[in-house]
């Protein structure tokens, strides 16, 4: 999962819910991991343009749900930017801002309409040779559904699911009986213990997205890993981070908040905000590049302890 997993639980089944899932999530690195020359994801990339390849339920459930939600959200999320990861490659000693041209012909690839899905046996295809697809912004959110499948099978009623940091589940209350509190990543420093606030969860998911966490900068110029799926660019919408809490009995709670941080940040603000009203059960907190937070009605319930470098939107 290209991160740090850390697993609580508390219970008499304790040890075998936590050895359990992380022999899970193992499993689903190997599937939808595009850096494994064998997982199911870099075979359907390998296929593009030529054949249908089955894959393993899991990977098609994420690659399902993920192109549904392209069609939800008019492309603001769209797991074909697989190519534009692969071009910029950031986060790597080869990062770098592409040339014009060659932006523009790998986006003609980038189209989640051209996923084909055949439900029937499991098979995946990409329509055009050279498609690819990178469920980086779905796996973590979908591991930590399925761990929470495992923990309510060993009857776990206390525990943290932490996806490093960006996807986690909070399992019902501390051992000390208080909701989980989680300290918010401060998008601009590294200090230890400096936090941009405290948000307190219970039996919900987390999850967050930042310009901080990949990027490079040129000629005074940040480019970090989340992309415009309109333009091949990192999105440039006002945003440095933000936060999505989802109650647990939404269906795929994990894999909603895993997704919806990452359309939230490419659509700002504003439009942001307004994705998410009405959406049952989820709640959100934007980091404005200026410094102003910009919080639901009920994020703004359990959000404490804001770090003096931020201000809160009128």
């Amino acid at each position: 999962m290209d991160t740090t997993v850390s697993l609580r639980a508390t219970g008499k089944e304790a040890q075998e819910a936590v050895d359990e899932s992380f022999a899970r999530i193992a499993r689903l690195d190997a599937l939808a991991s595009s850096q494994n020359p064998d997982s199911d994801v870099s075979k359907i990339n390998a296929a593009a343009g030529s054949h249908y390849v089955q894959v393993d339920p899991a990977v098609y459930e994420m690659i399902s749900f993920a192109k549904g939600f392209s069609e939800r959200s008019s492309g603001e999320w769209d797991i074909t930017v697989g190519i534009i990861t692969n071009l910029w490659q950031i986060g790597t000693e080869h990062q770098h801002v592409p040339e014009a041209g060659e932006l523009a012909e790998a986006m003609q690839r980038v189209n989640y309409k051209d996923i084909l899905l055949r439900p029937e046996d499991h098979s995946v295809m990409l329509a055009k040779a050279g498609m690819s697809i990178d469920l980086g912004g779905v796996a973590k959110g979908y591991a930590v559904d399925e761990v929470r499948k495992i923990y309510e099978a060993h009857h776990i009623e206390s525990g943290l699911i932490n996806m490093g940091a960006s996807s986690m589940y909070a399992v019902g209350k501390t051992s000390k009986g208080k909701a989980w509190n989680i300290g918010m990543k401060h998008p601009r420093s590294d200090t230890n213990g400096e936090y941009l606030g405290i948000v307190s969860i219970e039996n919900q998911a987390l999850s967050t997205s930042g310009d901080y966490e990949r990027y490079f900068i040129q000629d005074g110029k940040r480019y970090h890993h989340i992309f415009d799926p309109v333009t091949g660019y990192p999105a440039d919408s006002g945003v440095m981070s933000d936060s999505i809490v989802i109650d647990g009995d939404v269906e795929h709670a994990g894999m909603l908040s895993d997704i919806l941080t990452t359309v939230v940040f490419v659509l700002g603000p504003q439009k942001g905000l307004a994705f998410i009203d009405g959406m049952d059960g989820v709640e959100c907190e934007i980091t404005g590049n200026d410094g102003t937070i910009y919080m639901t009605d009920g994020f703004r319930s359990r959000f404490s302890d804001m770090n003096a470098d931020f201000r809160i939107a009128e």
